[in-house]
């Protein structure tokens, strides 16, 4: 354990149920946010080698609706899983 460890549980501990449900909130959007910038990086990792096999660019109108896409596509794949599935 950090030497930050203890003391932010320590102050967690003093909050209230609400602050609490908000610092969890935060803590969700900062990982989400790491892992959309993890994704962003790969990304711009391979557009050299696209670009080079001679791949046409996507348009942000093409990219959007893939995104979409593939979101809709999840959340259909998550309706039908048992509750308490864990996913990756």
């Amino acid at each position: 354990m950090s030497a930050v460890e203890p003391k932010l549980l320590e102050k967690l501990n003093r909050l209230s149920p609400e602050k609490l449900a908000e610092v969890e909130n935060f803590v969700d959007f900062l990982a989400n946010k790491s892992r959309r910038q993890a994704a962003f990086d790969r990304l711009l990792a391979v557009a050299p080698a696209l670009e080079a096999a001679g791949v046409e660019p996507m348009s942000e109108d093409r990219a959007a609706a893939l995104v979409k896409q593939v979101r809709a596509e999840r959340s259909a794949r998550r309706k039908d899983e048992p509750p308490g599935a864990s996913r990756p």
